[in-house]
């Protein structure tokens, strides 16, 4: 049982790492510096995740858990750790602006909808609107940035108007990179949940898949799982703006946590060598 579980487990791991793998080459990232970055994600997690309750983890427990050498665990640690903060924060910059586009009633017109704002100005305008969700950064360096990813148009008059419902960049690959770490990470964290938990309730993790779909009839799915998701995720965007203590300073309770949903399509020609099951 134990062996079918772990061979079971080796074909999911190299399931999951075709597409990674892909990504990487695409990008000119050699395997040499892949193996560099799993080495130092084995050696975090099980200094940190693996320790024995009161008792600090050594080098050599390490070493046994991994599987890596003394030697090897010494030299991933002393790595530097790359960051993607710049992205991160632009990223999480640009959402913020659109969602209270969105949802600020004092940048909504009469039927609920973003208004049309002046670039400048001190009242319901783009300025105030980055003032109030993207705090000291230039406002015109969120214009350009969401103007170049197609987010808002920029209309005569110096007024621009919201073409996007959420932040979806297209031209700037290192903010799809960053969304590549996070998004999979999250859906990563939430099988682990699934799998290794003992009290705890089951996080939400479910899918819909056919494997004899004509063409036309994934044309007209596209349309229609995207119109769909893009409500639900709306409605549970405003429930947890309500709940947020960024986005609503008077909302109350303890303890800080991240939560949300994530939704994504997927689709590919039947008898590919990683089809799904």
């Amino acid at each position: 049982m134990q062996q079918n579980k772990h061979q079971i487990l080796v074909a999911a791991v190299a399931r999951l790492l075709k597409p990674l793998v892909r990504v990487l080459l695409r990008n000119g990232v050699s395997y040499g510096t892949f193996a560099d970055i799993a080495k130092r994600q084995f050696v975090e997690v099980a200094r940190n995740e693996f320790s024995i309750e009161g008792r600090k983890q050594s080098v050599s427990r390490v070493s046994v858990i991994t599987g890596l050498t003394r030697k090897e665990v010494a030299r991933v640690s002393a790595l530097r750790q790359r960051d993607d903060e710049l992205s991160r924060d632009r990223y999480n910059r640009a959402s913020r602006v659109i969602a209270g586009w969105r949802r600020d009633k004092d940048f909504l017109d009469r039927k609920g909808k973003p208004m049309v704002l002046p670039v400048s100005g001190k009242a319901k305008s783009f300025q105030e609107l980055v003032r109030r969700y993207s705090g000291d950064v230039p406002y015109r360096a969120v214009l350009d940035e969401m103007q170049t990813d197609g987010s808002l148009e920029h209309l005569h008059e110096n007024r621009v108007q919201l073409t996007q419902r959420a932040y979806l960049p297209k031209a700037d690959e290192t903010m799809k990179l960053h969304i590549l770490g996070v998004d999979t990470a999250f859906l990563m964290d939430t099988i682990d949940h699934n799998m290794s938990r003992t009290h705890e309730p089951a996080r939400f993790q479910r899918k819909v898949l056919y494997d004899n779909l004509p063409d036309e009839a994934l044309r007209e799915f596209r349309r229609l799982s995207a119109g769909a998701a893009q409500g639900l995720l709306e409605k549970l965007d405003r429930w947890l703006s309500r709940h947020d203590r960024d986005s609503n300073p008077g909302a109350g309770g303890s303890g800080r946590n991240t939560g949300g949903v994530g939704i994504y399509y997927f689709e590919k020609p039947y008898g590919e060598e990683d089809q799904g099951p």
